[in-house]
């Protein structure tokens, strides 16, 4: 009973705030550095001009000269974490100049921008018309912006940003479920042209202007293609040091080719195990009707709740509602994509990692945490690595005794994170290209479709380190479920080291761990790295 009265304390004051002490010497110092930066965030940047891009990186040598005027060195640990939670973003912002520059690379940079406007349900009026219609005649803008600044053009992340542009479903990039959806961005400028016309025809004029800009941009893009030839990926030097500095993992490339190896071998090999194991069971067939696919998703989640209550695993705070899930029932001309063929045999693996006790668990949690550094941190591999290693946790705790033909379905999913790591370091390494990358994916992960390979491609090498971070994340967690056990012994509790690891807040694992045992030898490694010898 005291173990859960403390942990709703925990949610209602987060760790770090309430045990905090006054801040030391030079803490408002970082605090204002922090405020600083994130107003450098290439998502808050509405000029997109060169000359805006010049003076981004002509401040970053004052603010890291300011940060290495703060010694924190005679901190306490929950402070060293927040000043090396500020200085990756520094370092952030150093690797975006000197070597992603996605601004100068990529055009799905600026169709990003864009690509989400058409997403809006007409008609609109008052304040969120016109906040809107900001947006829709910012388009011209942005891409011109696109056009003058891309001088250093990437062949893979151009051809991925034309696909994006003229064909692709939306599949993996958040767009609004359609029975037929528009086909890429340039099919939803369209669609928004025909429903306005319809129900609000005074944005007409604006949208046909920003749909002009968009398919204008698709052609200098597609004319200037045999110029984009600059390598996409940003090369062996700086994805170590973006590792390291940046999202504050403990591994280099080489480590990450050794684990992801590893574990497509032992998830490909126990699924072999498996299979046989249950070679004269029933296959699981999908769901054959929405409705039918619907109730598979309710029994999941009840399924799952009432396992974790009931084997202690971790605390479900009262209030806990229903939530939705990521795969949504879709009958697709072509065939199911790989994660419908998972979702609609058998919910389970998803819902673990995307519902509870996985992502939108996870945000639920985290949605009153209030620090003036640490809530403003979403680490991939914290995020990532925590769902992952739900998956593997709870089949090792027994979720699914009864369940055979699902634990074949749990290797595919471990199978299909471990291929990522070999796909985002030869993506980065300039080793292959996506088409290459992709096809390994298909090769090694059953079920495993195109569309939903090349989606993850993109991500990973537009994202570094977001591709390895669900399986390097995993590990991370499962190095310190070790160590807690150990210090701990027989006083270790299951739900207590989860419950304590959810309240850290979602930044990097290494400093969670830091926190939670004292153990530093990571810690030392990323104090020490390069991050300030840029």
């Amino acid at each position: 009973m005291i173990r859960r009265w403390l942990f709703a304390l925990v949610l209602l004051v987060p760790a770090g705030i309430a045990a905090q002490p006054s801040s030391p010497e030079g803490y408002p110092d970082l605090l204002q550095i922090f405020s600083e930066i994130r107003a450098l965030d290439l998502d808050r940047l509405e000029d997109l001009s060169s000359g805006a891009f010049e003076e981004r990186a002509a401040a970053l040598p004052e603010l890291r000269n300011r940060l290495g005027r703060i010694d924190a060195s005679g901190w306490e640990v929950e402070h060293k974490v927040d000043y090396l939670l500020v200085r990756s973003r520094v370092a952030r912002l150093y690797g975006e100049h000197a070597a992603l520059r996605p601004w100068r690379r990529d055009p799905g940079f600026y169709v990003d921008r864009v690509a989400s406007i058409p997403f809006v349900q007409l008609p609109l009026e008052g304040e969120p018309l016109e906040r809107w219609r900001v947006r829709l005649t910012s388009v011209p803008a942005v891409l011109a912006w696109g056009r003058e600044n891309l001088i250093e053009g990437a062949g893979q992340l151009t051809r991925l940003a034309l696909r994006n542009l003229e064909r692709h479903d939306g599949v993996g990039h958040g767009h609004p479920r359609r029975e037929v959806p528009p086909a890429g961005v340039i099919g939803w400028y369209r669609d928004l042209l025909e429903r306005a016309r319809r129900d609000q025809p005074s944005l007409a004029e604006d949208i046909e202007a920003s749909l002009a800009a968009v398919e204008g941009f698709r052609d200098w893009l597609r004319e200037n293609l045999p110029r984009m030839n600059a390598k996409s990926g940003i090369g062996a030097k700086h994805y170590d040091w973006h590792l390291i500095n940046v999202l504050l993992m403990p591994f280099d490339g080489e480590n990450v080719l050794i684990v992801g190896e590893r574990e497509r071998q032992r998830a490909l090999a126990f699924l072999a195990l498996e299979q046989w194991r249950n070679r004269d069971l029933p296959p699981l067939e999908p769901a054959t009707s929405e409705a039918a696919y619907e109730e598979r998703v309710a029994q999941a989640d009840r399924l799952v709740r009432e396992f974790l209550r009931r084997q202690k695993i971790l605390t479900l705070p009262e209030g806990l509602g229903p939530f939705d899930h990521n795969v949504p029932w879709t009958v697709r001309p072509g065939g199911r994509n790989f994660w419908e063929e998972i979702q609609y045999r058998d919910p389970l693996p998803d819902h673990v990692h995307a519902v509870v006790p996985g992502h939108r668990f996870d945000a639920w949690l985290q949605r009153d945490y209030r620090h003036p550094i640490r809530a403003e941190f979403t680490d991939s591999g914290r995020v990532e690595g925590w769902a992952f290693y739900l998956e593997e946790m709870l089949l090792q705790s027994g979720l699914l005794e009864d369940r055979p033909r699902t634990r074949e379905l749990f290797y595919v999913f471990q199978a299909a994170r471990a291929v990522r790591n070999r796909a985002e370091v030869a993506l980065h390494l300039n080793r292959w290209n996506v088409e290459e990358a992709v096809q390994y994916m298909v090769d090694n992960v059953p079920f495993m479709d195109s569309d939903v390979a090349r989606v993850d491609c993109e991500i990973y090498l537009r994202r570094p380190g977001y591709g390895i971070s669900y399986l390097m994340g995993r590990v991370q967690i499962e190095q310190l479920l070790a160590d807690r056990r150990k210090q701990l012994g027989e006083d270790f509790d299951l739900a207590e080291f989860h419950d304590r690891f959810l309240a850290a807040g979602r930044i990097p694992i290494a400093l969670t761990r830091w926190e939670m045992t004292g153990l530093d030898d990571q810690a030392e490694m990323l104090w020490s790295a390069a991050g300030l010898n840029w």
